[in-house]
């Protein structure tokens, strides 16, 4: 029999390890000597404390080892298979955030974009035609709260759009839909912002699924921000 230090030196855990996994009822020692309160291990001690590091370079939290270091081999194999997946996805979106992040590195952009799922929504508008964004503000009139424009990219020639209106405006639904959307700081138009957005969903291999929705918040402060939302789908490479 081993007192708890010399299992800690035979094993390379610490002793402050060993009583952890005494307290939650994983390894508990073959004896207590309730007279000074030494623990006394055996070589089944030691090898059940072996499976338990194994099974930990396996990548299983203790709580699954607790449930799993006296189940049947079949539950074990289970277990392992649930977590080589969930590995797999954490090293995908670790792998899809580098990736995100070395395209801001070579190409530096006016906003932030960001996917998302949405909710389908009703609107009332009144639908325009124009020849060139900055006939937008003419036809429009004052800027709009919600403008709605038909684009694929930056505008080559005329293009649909669409403004929100009252109860006389056309009936229009926006179907619950995954949109990329980006909030365009006070300091950088939305021309710019846009140019940027659609240069990041040809690099991202996303292609336009619908309008894109353009809108401008105002806060209690009289503070305003503007919001585009583009639907997308995944585009061909």
């Amino acid at each position: 029999m081993w007192r708890i230090g010399q299992l800690a030196r035979m094993s390379g855990v610490s002793e402050r390890t060993l009583r952890h996994y005494d307290a939650i009822g994983l390894l508990a020692p073959a004896a207590v000597d309730h007279v000074t309160g030494y623990r006394w291990y055996g070589a089944a001690e030691l090898s059940r404390l072996e499976r338990i590091r194994g099974l930990q370079r396996l990548g299983l939290p203790l709580r699954r080892i607790a449930e799993l270091i006296d189940a049947p081999e079949t539950h074990l194999r289970q277990a392992l298979t649930d977590t080589v997946a969930a590995i797999r996805r954490d090293i995908a979106e670790l792998e899809a955030a580098a990736a995100r992040a070395e395209d801001r590195l070579r190409r530096p952009m006016s906003i932030l974009p960001q996917q998302a799922a949405v909710r389908a929504r009703r609107l009332r508008v009144r639908r325009l035609r124009v020849e060139h964004p900055s006939e937008l503000a003419a036809v429009c009139g004052d800027a709009p709260e919600t403008l709605l424009t038909w684009l694929h990219g930056h505008p080559a020639g005329g293009f649909a759009a669409a403004v929100a209106a009252g109860r006389d405006g056309e009936p229009l639904t926006l179907p619950a839909r995954t949109v990329v959307r980006a909030v365009v700081p006070p300091a950088v138009g939305v021309v710019r912002a846009g140019q940027d957005l659609f240069g990041w969903l040809d690099r991202h291999g996303l292609a336009v699924a619908g309008p894109t929705l353009e809108e401008h918040l105002v806060d209690a402060e009289g503070v305003g921000v503007t919001v585009l939302e583009v639907p997308t789908r995944p585009g061909a490479r």
